[in-house]
């Protein structure tokens, strides 16, 4: 196996390994706010993005990856490396991976592109689990196939923060929005094969994380679980109440790990979504 060089998109979060991992790079989403072009992680934070967010009174928007940027990136890793592995956000929430896959074929480097059916750190996490069987001398064959496989034992709910930013971004239907806001509804959302579905309808955001939790402790009790992923917009108060609440029936060998949503899925959800995330092995 030649060296590989490992792509992802900034929906993803690095954490301190992969971040200083010198075979990994991030392309990085477009962040389109007042007439302004800006790149996620790169020339905007999430803390200055949701600042903006309060006193604007335009949608912001976001964009994927263009074909060309891909091109650019994957021709730079030509003399450096043998192939390149690519994974990123879900295909039903981004055009990302057409972009990718799209660029893969206008370049002279192989290039394996996943789909990796989810986003933030679950999505990385992936990728890790990919980087491990490429050391025990797996292909860029195996490792797509393993993380379609892992892709599919994740289960991941979240509370978003903001149904008006979801509607307005068209990740939530008119009809959706005001029979919620109407209603105060605060909807339980599960990313489903890659799409974003409502798993439950409840008055309040106490009940909702209320389900959520029961839908961990269930899944604690009938599988092996490793590691707990809470996932937060910008506002990270929640996370430590929802870590002391795991904690009281999570077993402690599993470890939990909270980690911030980004910016552009702050611009579809809002900087109070919470949710989590876990792998059943």
């Amino acid at each position: 196996m030649g060296k590989i060089a490992w792509v992802t998109d900034s929906t993803g979060f690095l954490d301190e390994e992969l971040s200083k991992h010198e075979d990994v790079y991030v392309i990085p989403m477009t962040v389109f706010f007042d007439e302004e072009e800006y790149l996620d992680g790169v020339t905007i934070t999430p803390a200055q993005f949701f600042e903006r967010l309060k006193t604007t009174k335009t949608i912001p928007k976001t964009s994927q990856p263009s074909i060309g940027s891909f091109v650019e990136l994957y021709t730079s890793l030509e003399n450096k490396y043998d192939e390149i592995i690519s994974v990123h956000i879900s295909e039903k929430l981004s055009g990302t991976v057409s972009s990718a896959r799209q660029a893969a074929e206008l370049v002279n480097i192989p290039v394996t592109v996943i789909d990796s059916k989810i986003l933030t750190y679950p999505m990385t996490k992936l990728m890790k689990e990919g980087m491990e069987l490429i050391q025990d001398g797996g292909t860029s064959t195996d490792v797509k196939k393993h993380i379609v496989d892992l892709s599919e034992r994740l289960e991941t709910y979240v509370i978003i923060g903001s149904l008006e930013q979801l509607h307005r971004s068209g990740r939530m239907n008119t009809a959706q929005y005001f029979l919620g806001s109407m209603l105060q509804i605060k909807p339980v959302i599960q990313i489903l094969d890659g799409a974003l579905s409502v798993k439950e309808k409840v008055r309040s955001e106490n009940k909702a994380t209320t389900k959520i939790l029961g839908y961990l402790k269930d899944a604690i009790k009938k599988n092996t679980i490793e590691e707990i992923y809470i996932l937060y917009g910008l506002d990270d108060s929640k996370t430590k109440e929802w870590e002391q609440k795991i904690r009281e029936f999570a077993p402690d060998t599993i470890t939990i790990k909270t980690c911030p949503l980004g910016v552009a899925i702050g611009v579809h959800a809002g900087e109070n979504t919470i949710g989590i995330s876990w792998m059943n092995k």
